[in-house]
């Protein structure tokens, strides 16, 4: 299927914004807005110039979350066939050697915090609301909200703002880590772009070996990180870009990076 409608794309500068698209709906998620970001990154993945991914929003909102009319389908067969794949289009972010940045305004709800939660670094405007009220519905999140929420901002947190259905604004969301950003409204996507750039300048080899090694020590334990942090020293030491990066220091200029 195309996209354009619920999702748009734009690329600039090896950078690919993600822009949902239906302020009138308040950015709600439903299949559709689900099957096109899958169609994006089925696009992204082929497209090696891209080093570094941003996903933001038009309108006064981020996204309200999930669309409670795809709900009211649902039953366990449903759950059953197209969980893992869902579960998957938000986790797939952490999959790539490239970041991804999250610029966040207005309301963050349910299914949209469990997006921002899937992607590396997240940026808030000033009058961000985060919310994961899943329970409400007799549910509890399942596209990662209890896991990536918990790994965070911790277990306690995780619990009183899942179980308690409880809204916090962006400075509380700044204060228990689940945003590492906060600005003004007008200031989000040119900070978000700053960011961007500046990793999208930096050596492609370099960035995804600190993400995946980040991930893993998130995920594992200290002995497990230590060996792979040797590992991808092995590899990085004596590159063409570890060298070129030493060289352009020395003779003050802007490196050339290749990749390798």
């Amino acid at each position: 299927m195309a996209y354009g409608d619920w999702l748009l794309l734009k690329r600039e500068d090896n950078i690919a914004t993600i822009t949902l698209n239906h302020p009138e709906t308040l950015n709600l998620v439903n299949w559709q807005l689900l099957e096109e970001m899958d169609e994006i990154q089925n696009e992204i993945e082929k497209d090696e110039s891209t080093r570094a991914i941003i996903i933001n929003a038009n309108g006064d909102h981020f996204s309200a979350g999930i669309d409670l009319h795809i709900l009211e389908k649902v039953n366990s067969q449903f759950v059953m066939k197209n969980l893992n794949w869902l579960q998957r289009v938000y986790g797939r972010w952490q999959e790539w050697n490239i970041p991804v940045i999250a610029a966040i305004h207005g309301l963050c709800y349910g299914s949209a915090m469990e997006l921002i939660l899937g992607c590396d670094i997240r940026i808030a405007a000033e009058d961000s609301r985060f919310a994961i009220p899943e329970v409400r519905f007799a549910l509890s999140p399942d596209m990662g909200g209890t896991t990536r929420l918990t790994k965070l901002v911790g277990v306690g947190q995780a619990k009183r703002l899942i179980m308690g259905c409880e809204e916090i604004n962006a400075q509380e969301a700044y204060n228990i880590g689940l945003v590492e950003i906060v600005v003004k409204r007008e200031e989000l996507m040119d900070r978000s772009l700053k960011l961007a750039k500046r990793m999208v300048n930096l050596p492609p080899a370099a960035i995804a070996f600190a993400k995946k090694g980040i991930n893993l020590a998130g995920e594992s334990s200290v002995t497990a990180g230590l060996l792979f942090e040797q590992a991808q020293s092995t590899f990085c030491c004596g590159t063409q870009d570890q060298n070129e990066s030493i060289r352009a220091f020395f003779e003050k200029r802007k490196p050339e990076f290749k990749g390798c």
